[in-house]
């Protein structure tokens, strides 16, 4: 195989986000994730759902699908398991995926399936003219709307945690290096990881600017913060993990951590499967043999 340049995963194609956006950062911390991990392109699958970070497919030399508006998840999950030997990452705004697409965040996190969720949430639709996104605060407003938000803020992290997503993690958009450790990170985890990034929109969120990030963000792992859940815990291990993570997840305003809250070992939702069909992974729907694992009689069997 020819040894790949970080050139070989940009696309010809120039983003077109506003000047000073935090999907750039974005954009550059996961080019460079995967090139320093070495994926190879053709068999690498970025989907993404409707809005500004919708475009990020298309700035990467790698597969792309441009799904739906809150949809991307189920697209994702979907292809990774027809192939579970891609190396699958899923993109998306808040409002894509903790507002329409709020019903299959949960959802997934049921699943486990072995794939990277990034979040770029920058309180606001950005795509449709600044309006309140899922993650902007009750009585809150930026320059774009006419009166304060009427609605509470969602906690992308704790919404995450109670679901069952298995890796947990929040990152700043303007932190590249930072940022593509922490995708590294995510998918290299066995199971389904949640990126949170905080993203900067200098269009329409004047509130929380790249000025009012900068004096607060602090790393949890700069502070002893050790996010592993490891098997076999007392309940009452668990529940002093479990509370040391919400603590973190809350903390939010004077400081603000970022880095890696929760990671579980947990059975994927591809291993689980192997229950049902003895010969996956290793045959899989993409391959075309439907006949070799069955899927009919799989099918029959859970027919009510």
């Amino acid at each position: 195989m020819v040894e790949l340049k970080l050139a070989d995963y940009k696309a010809e194609k120039q983003p077109d986000w506003c000047p000073g956006c935090g999907d750039y950062g974005i954009l550059s911390a996961l080019q460079m994730a995967l090139f320093e991990l070495k994926r190879d392109p053709s068999q690498t699958v970025v989907f993404s759902g409707i809005g500004c970070s919708a475009k990020t497919p298309h700035y990467l030399n790698v597969y792309g699908v441009h799904t739906l508006h809150g949809r991307v998840l189920p697209t994702a999950q979907g292809a990774k398991l027809a192939n579970p030997h891609l190396t699958v990452v899923a993109v998306g705004g808040d409002g894509d995926g903790l507002g329409i697409g709020a019903g299959h965040f949960v959802a997934a996190g049921r699943r486990n399936v072995d794939l990277l969720y990034i979040l770029y949430d920058n309180e606001v639709y950005g795509l449709t003219k600044g309006q309140a996104g899922p993650t902007l605060g009750l009585g809150e407003k930026t320059k774009s709307l006419p009166k304060p938000n009427p609605q509470g803020r969602l906690n992308p992290l704790l919404l995450a945690f109670s679901a069952g997503y298995t890796w947990i993690a929040r990152g700043y958009a303007y932190d590249v290096k930072g940022l593509k450790e922490l995708i590294k990170e995510g998918i290299g985890h066995r199971g389904l990881a949640f990126l949170h990034v905080l993203q900067p929109c200098p269009t329409y969120n004047d509130l929380h600017t790249k000025e009012w990030f900068a004096p607060r963000l602090y790393k949890l792992q700069d502070e002893g913060y050790d996010p592993h859940v490891p098997p076999g815990l007392t309940p009452e291990e668990l529940d002093k993990k479990m509370a040391h993570f919400q603590e973190k997840a809350l903390e939010w305003g004077e400081r603000i951590p970022v880095g890696v809250f929760w990671k579980a070992e947990v059975p994927t939702f591809e291993e689980r499967l192997k229950a049902y069909l003895p010969r996956y992974p290793e045959v899989y729907p993409a391959l075309g043999q439907r006949e070799a694992l069955d899927l009919e009689g799989l099918l029959q069997e859970f027919a009510l």
